[in-house]
């Protein structure tokens, strides 16, 4: 028998451990353990072993009560402690008595096509690219810049999404307006590879299981972000230099800025490229299903929200007024 690791993983450690194994996003394993970190303080820097369902359900009961947070962060704050107590400490929660935060019910801010095409005019580079790509495929702004070279299909004129929110591929349609603007940024990307190459770097990161059946391909241009950041990082886990994407807060400011410019008094994020994209469809006449498909959507009845956009719409009731 092997002898007891004399000084045995920090709980956090643990708790990024058992992310990776399960194959977590970056996202989700920093979202889990800064809660974790929460969870302790709140009570004091005790230890979760020593805590239950008594100590779980006052924390969570103060995001709530107190913080006033919203449903999805004290959702998010849930899933947390319940990973932590289950996939960490092996331990299984009793049911929770928590006050839980209201979650409102509201409509997606949607832009006419009209103000869409404002607000597009209105940005430039590569933050444009991004945000046509979003409206004219519906894409999260993550999903956009998470495309890797390989998943763009010129010739099919379409993009494939790998690993979207819940870990689906899927496929959605390569708008043909911008293919041009992509070939030329493509290019482009690829003289910076090949300078990147040429000083031992130009590697994109890899899932973990991709790098350890494939080991050179992170050098393949495949294999780069479409969209990558204008400098390298040291991965912690490898101490690899590596490109990452572009962050979404450069695309979120050019949005900004662009939304500032048109006079727009909506509001208008990243998101709502991809819910104008939705609606934009519906309007012209596809099926829901279709829809459906194309955003990743696993119930149709999350997609059926935009037929409520579209259902209080200045075209859908005519006002007594006007008769």
């Amino acid at each position: 028998m092997s002898a007891p690791n004399p000084h045995p993983p920090k709980l956090l450690d643990r708790v990024r451990h058992a992310c990776r194994v399960r194959h977590y996003s970056i996202r989700t394993e920093d979202a889990y353990t800064a809660w974790t970190e929460r969870f302790i303080r709140f009570h004091n820097i005790r230890h979760p072993d020593t805590m239950a369902e008594t100590e779980v359900n006052a924390f969570l009961t103060h995001l709530a009560v107190e913080r006033h947070v919203a449903a999805s962060t004290q959702n998010q704050a849930m899933c947390a402690l319940l990973f932590l107590y289950d996939a960490v400490l092996q331990r299984s929660l009793n049911e929770l008595q928590v006050v839980r935060a209201n979650r409102p019910k509201r409509l997606p801010s949607v832009m006419t096509r009209e103000e869409t095409s404002r607000v597009l005019a209105a940005m430039s580079g590569t933050a444009k690219l991004v945000a046509q790509l979003q409206y004219g495929a519906g894409l999260r702004v993550l999903e956009a810049l998470q495309l890797r070279v390989k998943d763009l299909e010129f010739d099919g004129s379409k993009i494939v999404v790998r690993d979207g929110k819940g870990f689906q591929d899927r496929v959605s349609v390569l708008p043909s307006t911008i293919i041009t603007a992509l070939r030329e940024h493509l290019t482009d990307r690829q003289q910076t590879h090949t300078r990147d190459l040429a000083r031992d770097l130009g590697r994109a990161p890899l899932p973990d299981a991709l790098a350890r059946k494939f080991p050179n391909a992170d050098h393949e241009w495949g294999w780069q972000w479409v969209f990558p950041a204008t400098s390298h990082y040291t991965d912690r886990k490898t101490g690899v230099r590596h490109r990452h994407h572009l962050h979404e807060s450069v695309v979120s400011r050019a949005v900004r800025q662009a939304v500032l410019a048109t006079g727009l008094t909506k509001r208008v994020t990243t998101h709502t490229f991809r819910h104008s994209f939705a609606t934009h469809l519906l309007e012209s006449g596809y099926d829901i299903r279709t829809v459906q498909e194309l955003l990743g959507h696993k119930d149709v009845r999350t997609t059926m929200i935009y037929t409520h956009v579209l259902n209080t719409g200045p075209k859908a009731v005519r006002s007594p007024l006007d008769g």
